[in-house]
């Protein structure tokens, strides 16, 4: 009984668990893994970084402005609406000697009065003055007005320039997102190269860790033999167990770096990602590289943001040269009006009118303000030439140190491979040594350091070299943004 109690309750936790366990490997299943190149890492990120997308989205309104500008060389209509109710009517003062006013109106009086029985008589101003002026009120009790204008600039110099001013706003904004993809593609790079060296750096410590585990080992099997003593045995263990804070730094080091690939290559962070090529890979073309690269700044992108903005301020004082030219528009209106006496809605009498015409402004005296906006336009232009020559100074100063670092580097490689090699010989000839019994313990461990150093060494080298190519290549500006595009699309 108690045996079939215990049957029914597994049977009921098994079930329980299940949804659990599927759920667990669904979740496994779903998770995708990414493999990269490093041409394919810089195109997802070209695609996907929101940096990018924002300068892009600023082209775009650069384009929208220039838009704005030409729609000031169309057409404009307005229309408008008013209405106005009359409190007070004018007096208006006329010559009573030389006007019978009464006699005159009386006809013009009496029609309106029979076509509209509301009409009252306007009355003089309290008779004749003494200056022999007779007062008359005027005006209607309702105006109503409706229509339309429009204006057509025909000679505008001032706008013309503005909007050439609008296309080399233009062309600073879609340089300033080439300078951001730039900048994109060397962090990438730089990341790339940070997890391959990461991931290196772990094979590198765990290789050592295995080393004296099988050390560890070994002197554990001698002690049962009666050939070691427990000291040895405990200073082997001690020299794994002060491995493993390394290996477990390493491996952080290695998960950090792949969550910055991540965040510059704008993917989900739940994506597994692995990297196709390793460090020692870029060795065999360094050489090659490092002889054709071209240290020509002409698509340097500082620089060439000076000269868009300094063309774009010598648009600038066109404009304002513009200032003193005449401009000449065309003008139409077409209005409706209604005049009327009594109720607000009451008796509506629409009378169209319009008019055509041309407007000629013509600027004559301004204080000398033109004169001295011209003045500080051109102040300008002259600062960014004096702020061009001493950014390429400082350019050419940055791109030979750059070289001297590449060079440096490709020394170091040459040197740290050569030296990774004696090491491992050398490592190889102790740990037989130390299996006869002819070396000790302590100089094992230090031929095992000195090879995991040398292999340290050897890979940093590696970094080094292609982070200063990097940074070179963003220097310099010559980044081809087209391969990379093309590398993502072959991989859909």
């Amino acid at each position: 009984m108690n045996r079939s109690k215990l049957v029914s309750r597994v049977v009921a936790l098994c079930a329980l668990s299940l949804p659990g366990i599927l759920w667990a490997q669904t979740q496994q299943a779903d998770r995708q893994t990414l493999t990269l190149d490093l041409k394919t890492a810089i195109g997802i990120a070209l695609n996907e970084n929101p940096t990018v997308k924002v300068a892009d989205m600023e082209i775009e309104k650069k384009d929208y402005s220039k838009k704005e500008t030409i729609a000031g060389l169309f057409p404009r209509i307005d229309g408008s609406a008013s209405y106005s109710r009359t409190i007070e009517k004018q007096t208006m003062y006329m010559d009573s000697e030389a006007f019978d006013m009464s006699a005159m109106f009386a006809p013009i009086y009496n029609t309106i009065g029979q076509l509209h029985p509301e009409f009252q008589v306007p009355q003089l101003g309290g008779g004749s003055s003494s200056s022999g002026e007779t007062g008359m009120k005027v005006g209607t009790d309702n105006t109503y007005s409706v229509g339309f204008s429009a204006s057509l600039p025909i000679i505008a110099p001032q706008l013309w320039k503005s909007v050439q001013m609008s296309s080399a706003d233009i062309e600073q904004a879609v340089e300033a997102a080439r300078s951001s993809r730039l900048s994109l593609v060397n962090q990438v790079e730089k990341a790339y190269y940070s997890l391959l060296l990461a991931q290196n750096s772990y094979e590198v410590i765990k290789m050592s860790y295995d080393n004296a585990k099988l050390n560890a080992q070994d002197y554990k099997h001698k002690f049962e033999q009666g050939t070691a003593s427990e000291y040895d045995v405990l200073r082997a263990e001690v020299q794994v167990r002060n491995l493993e804070p390394t290996m477990l730094q390493t491996e952080n080091s290695v998960k950090l770096s792949k969550l910055q690939l991540k965040v510059l290559m704008g993917i989900d962070m739940t994506v597994e990602i692995a990297l196709t090529d390793r460090l020692e890979d870029y060795e065999a073309s360094m050489y090659e590289e490092t002889l054709n690269i071209d240290t020509s700044l002409e698509q340097n992108t500082d620089l060439r943001q000076l000269d868009l903005q300094t063309a774009y301020l010598k648009k600038a004082v066109d404009v304002q040269r513009m200032a003193w030219f005449p401009t000449l528009s065309a003008t139409a209106n077409y209005n409706w009006i209604s005049m009327s006496y009594g109720g607000v809605f009451d008796d509506f009498r629409w009378s169209p009118y319009s008019t055509v015409g041309l407007s000629l402004s013509l600027p004559i005296f301004q204080g000398g303000a033109r004169h001295f906006r011209i003045k500080q336009a051109k102040s300008n232009v002259l600062q960014l030439g004096l702020q061009r020559d001493n950014l390429k100074n400082t350019l050419s100063m940055q791109v030979q140190m750059s070289m001297d670092n590449i060079q440096k580097s490709v020394k170091q490689i040459a040197s740290n491979k050569e030296g990774v090699r004696q090491a491992e010989k050398a490592y190889a000839i102790m740990q037989k040594s130390f299996e006869i019994g002819s070396a000790t313990f302590i100089e094992l461990n230090d031929a095992d350091l000195a090879l995991t150093n040398s292999r340290l060494s050897y890979n940093q080298a590696i970094y080094d070299f292609l982070a200063a190519k990097s940074d070179l290549q963003l220097l310099l500006g010559n980044a081809d943004l087209e391969q990379y595009r093309q590398s993502v699309e072959n991989t859909k």
